[in-house]
């Protein structure tokens, strides 16, 4: 897979199918190589906030495909 051109820019959608950001880093495993966590960047007003990013663990990521779907309490 190649990250850049898979991920980044993908929007991220919560559990209600919501547009929460966009993928806008990943942070992986110097060992392994996994992805580890996305990097979040705020979609909207909160965009153009100083602090605009979240870090959204990959245990937390429900499917990956056009979009990233996170999970919801029920699945966690």
């Amino acid at each position: 897979m190649r990250i850049k051109g898979e991920l980044f820019g993908k929007e991220v959608l919560d559990a209600e199918i919501q547009i929460v950001g966009k993928v806008s880093d990943v942070i992986f495993d110097k060992e392994t190589f996994e992805i580890t966590d996305l990097v979040m960047k705020k979609s909207g007003f909160s965009e153009q906030l100083k602090d605009s990013e979240n870090i959204v663990p990959m245990e937390l990521v429900k499917v990956i495909g056009d979009k990233i779907l996170l999970k919801g309490e029920d699945d966690i």
